[in-house]
């Protein structure tokens, strides 16, 4: 608490002590309230007292720990790799209605179903985030200076699903002949809602935080919906039409791999990496009722 906000409460607790002669109303001075009761004692509230202490913890000097100075040592580093597949009758999704637009519909003859479970060969799971959850010690780690790019084809995001890491360029581009409107729906970083025109520049920008499953939807055509996915490290990859994942670089030592998949949710698997051993794992997810 500084010397001002000090002085405001000690002024308001003597006039509180002076008023409090009256009763069962309230009185409220600056951003503080005081209740005055019937025997003419005034209670802070707890809100003000929370707020008051939350400014002191604040002003305290508390700092953030230091940013990391370790480096992976590049002659130790292995692998984690393998696939992901889907058991089971998948779930069946209408075809999107783009009737109310038509460059839309003229932008796909064919139906489109929402991209929610793609599915390749003997199961492959495609748009499945692998990434390290736990395990790693404190590195530094190179930021990558090409953007990860979001684009709007065919009034579709493309990729449904995108993985990057923290403060790397975040590209969002618009290759149709018609307006998009792009919001990302962001809980530890700036969530930011802008239109892009078609034969507009791509709008980029980056992100400090990590965070997943950042939704970014479309308020101009409420099919249109991706995730992104912000880390600090480099060890993570999307499943395409074969299903396959690699992390590659991983220092030695114990790690909790997991995986997502919008409809499916998540698993986890404990894997122990040796210096320069490569481990195979494979991931397999069923329909909720099965599991």
């Amino acid at each position: 608490m500084n010397r001002a906000s000090g002085a405001v409460l000690r002024n308001h607790l003597r006039l509180s002590a002076v008023w409090g002669v009256a009763s069962g109303e309230d009185l409220v001075l600056g951003n503080l309230s005081f209740l005055k009761t019937r025997s003419g004692v005034s209670l802070l509230l707890l809100v003000s007292v929370s707020a008051f202490i939350s400014c002191n913890k604040k002003e305290s000097g508390e700092t953030e720990p230091p940013e990391p100075t370790a480096v992976v040592d590049p002659a130790t580093v292995g692998s984690v790799k393998g696939t992901v597949k889907f058991a089971g009758t998948p779930p069946v999704f209408p075809p999107i209605d783009m009737s109310a637009e038509a460059a839309c519909v003229q932008a796909n003859p064919a139906p489109v179903r929402p991209p929610v479970v793609m599915l390749g060969e003997d199961g492959a799971l495609e748009n499945v985030v692998v990434y390290v959850k736990s395990g790693l010690g404190r590195y530094r780690y190179d930021t990558p200076k090409d953007p990860a790019v979001l684009d709007q084809k065919g009034c579709m995001y493309a990729p449904r699903v995108l993985a990057m890491m923290t403060n790397q360029p975040f590209e969002v581009k618009n290759t149709d002949s018609i307006t998009h409107n792009v919001h990302l729906i962001a809980r530890e970083n700036h969530s930011w809602n802008r239109s892009i025109v078609a034969g507009e520049q791509p709008y980029v920008t980056t992100f400090v935080h990590s965070e997943l499953a950042v939704p970014v939807v479309c308020n101009i055509h409420p099919w249109m919906r991706a995730y992104l996915f912000l880390f600090a490290h480099p060890y993570f990859d999307v499943t395409r039409k074969a299903g396959r994942f690699e992390l590659k670089d991983l220092p030695p030592g114990t790690y909790t791999i997991e995986a997502w998949h919008e409809r499916f949710g998540t698993q986890d698997v404990s894997v122990t990496v040796g210096p320069k051993e490569s481990k195979a794992i494979s991931l397999t997810f069923q329909p909720a009722s099965s599991q």
